[in-house]
């Protein structure tokens, strides 16, 4: 189990390189995470939804993504609250003090899911969550030493040196530790160096001397992190100016499934810029996207609050397109309905008005995959829904797609504002060329799927040249 010394230390891609690691040694080896906290998630072979990086774990594995994979799940739809997801299927909607009392329920289906992947593998590489050094968080946890233990997985923790301080992060965790709680670390790991890594050299020793633990390497930076698909809307950036098409994204407060632009940000004839809070919507941007959220309601109320509808009312004024993506679709219409209350207070709110469609809020969630065809180009395309709401409308009758014959999303008759609930549709060549084509781009010459597959192999080969490959999975028991 690789744990860490605090969050977005490197955890994810740890795990997906040693994942592709122990797979190119011939081991079948899976991804587990007991509990994590994301809106990015993906949906699974078996109908149910996990977090982002335990799909691209999967990937790494070249595994099919299943609930199992993530048996917790967090969907945050307020600074205080977040949609629970048990084994794929949403079982509430708690506020955090609410939720540390769910918690120890919670731990039977992570152990559930934790034997089954078990049986099914050679080794199953576990990612924890946050830091075990929470200890204020430490009764009836589930996401790290709560787990370990009860599942007697050893740990290797891992402290980020590019923060700083990577000595007290290691040597200070084990200080707060239970004694019981302690003794479950095998080992540490430093990650993200730049330079010269004989220049920790006294550092690492002294490490291993104050804890007792064997260090198992000192990871180097890996640049090309950032060409894989991104979970935490904290690594949302903004790309360079790359391409003659410029594509504006408003990042709402509560942005999901934002892994959708990740292809646009590799294309070489794109431009993607992230518009962060307080930033305006540039005057040149040939498409504007507007992307999923957790909660549309509040995100429509974020937009307006910094000015972006008026941004884009003028945008669309003079002649550019815009396209929404599930959430963002949804705020392009007349009216979002929530009669039962189901984001906040219950009742009717307008919509940017770009789209004749009315949207209800209904408690049902849509999880699939789907196979479509792009409705102007008549390209296939592949991609997944994961939204409450439905969608009705005189604009329905200008699909964006057609899903088994049927319309999917919505257009304008001019065709520059689009609409659809299909996330992942950028991830298919063939589409993101079609669509990028119609908006006066040059044809794609990107292969994002290979891209993937071949970052996925040197960050394997990065770990087992700098760490004790052969040494961690060994840990394993």
């Amino acid at each position: 189990m690789i744990q860490g010394t605090g969050s977005n230390v490197g955890k994810s891609l740890l795990v997906a390189g040693l994942c592709r690691a122990a797979l190119r040694r011939g081991l079948s080896v899976v991804p587990f995470k007991p509990q994590n906290m994301s809106n990015n998630a993906a949906v699974t072979e078996d109908g149910g939804e996990i977090g982002r990086a335990q799909a691209l774990q999967a990937l790494a594995c070249r595994r099919a993504a299943h609930t199992d994979m993530n048996p917790v799940l967090l969907k945050p739809e307020s600074d205080i609250g977040a949609q629970v997801i048990v084994q794929g299927r949403r079982v509430a909607t708690a506020r955090a003090r609410d939720y540390a009392r769910l918690k120890p329920r919670l731990l039977a289906p992570v152990l559930e899911s934790f034997a089954r992947l078990r049986q099914g593998a050679d080794i199953v590489i576990v990612e924890g969550a946050g830091s075990p050094a929470e200890v204020n968080l430490r009764a009836g946890d589930i996401a790290n030493m709560g787990f370990a233990r009860a599942a007697d997985v050893p740990v290797i923790l891992v402290g980020d040196i590019d923060r700083g301080g990577v000595i007290a992060q290691i040597v200070g965790t084990q200080a707060v530790l239970d004694a019981s709680d302690a003794a479950q670390i095998a080992g540490f790991l430093i990650n993200r160096f730049r330079g010269d890594p004989s220049l920790f050299d006294d550092g690492y020793a002294l490490i291993g001397q104050r804890t007792g633990w064997r260090g198992y390497g000192v990871v180097p930076f890996f640049a090309d992190a950032a060409l894989l698909p991104a979970e935490d809307a904290l690594d949302l950036r903004r790309t360079g100016e790359d391409g003659p098409l410029r594509v504006s994204v408003p990042v709402l407060s509560r942005i999901a499934n934002f892994d959708d632009l990740d292809p646009l940000a590799q294309e070489p004839g794109v431009t993607l810029r992230m518009i962060g809070p307080g930033q305006a919507v540039p005057g040149d941007t040939d498409l504007v996207i507007l992307p999923g959220t957790k909660s549309t309601i509040a995100d429509l109320a974020w937009v307006r609050g910094q000015g972006w509808d008026i941004d884009i009312r003028a945008h669309v004024r003079r002649g550019g397109h815009v396209l929404g993506i599930c959430g963002g679709y949804q705020m392009l219409g007349r009216t979002i309905r929530d009669p039962l209350g189901l984001e906040g207070t219950a009742g009717d709110v307008p919509g940017l008005g770009l789209l004749d469609l009315v949207t209800t809020m209904r408690p049902d969630k849509h999880l699939s995959g789907v196979e479509a065809v792009h409705a102007s180009s008549g390209v296939p395309m592949t991609g997944y829904e994961i939204h409450i709401g439905e969608t009705t409308g005189e604009a329905r009758s200008r699909p964006f797609a057609h899903v088994a014959g049927a319309p999917e999303g919505a257009m304008s008759t001019d065709g520059r504002v689009m609409g659809s609930y299909l996330h992942g549709m950028f991830a298919d060549d063939a589409f993101r060329g079609a669509f990028l084509r119609q908006l006066g781009a040059a044809p794609s010459t990107l292969a994002y799927g290979e891209g993937v597959e071949a970052v996925l192999d040197a960050l394997a080969e990065h770990l087992e040249a700098h760490c004790d490959v052969a040494g961690l999975l060994a840990v394993a028991r």
